[in-house]
């Protein structure tokens, strides 16, 4: 892996790489589910995507950094948008999504709900 950590398709690919939570692997070392990218032809490295908890909390670490202390620090208006936004990307598909939310957002289940709810009543209108 060190000798392609210089190929360009490696240097391109890392970053959403680790946005995603994934990892890179050598071709060699895919297995089912992985994603194997060529470059001209030839297999150069494998992703391994996370599972989908995972990517829960990979993103909220995120959103943490993002906004430079931990979620339950946020105000509730911010905590309203980070739902938001979580739910854009699914967040809430995930199997205990919301218990994870609200678990982060220092806010109960019920909290997190009605700030779904208020978003697509406002929606509606």
């Amino acid at each position: 892996m060190t000798e392609l950590a210089d190929h360009p398709l490696v240097a391109a690919v890392k970053p959403l790489v680790d946005a995603m939570g994934a990892e890179l692997l050598g071709p060699e070392q895919a297995e089912g589910d992985d994603v194997v990218l060529a470059w001209e032809g030839e297999d150069v490295i494998a992703v391994r995507l996370p599972q989908l908890s995972e990517s829960l909390d990979h993103i909220l670490a995120a959103m943490e950094r993002r906004h430079g202390m931990p979620l339950a620090e946020l105000d509730r208006r911010t905590k309203q948008s980070v739902v938001r936004a979580l739910e854009a990307r699914g967040a809430f598909s995930v199997r205990h999504g919301v218990e994870t939310v609200a678990s982060a957002l220092g806010v109960s289940r019920f909290t997190v709900y009605n700030y779904l709810n208020r978003e697509n009543s406002a929606k509606a209108e």
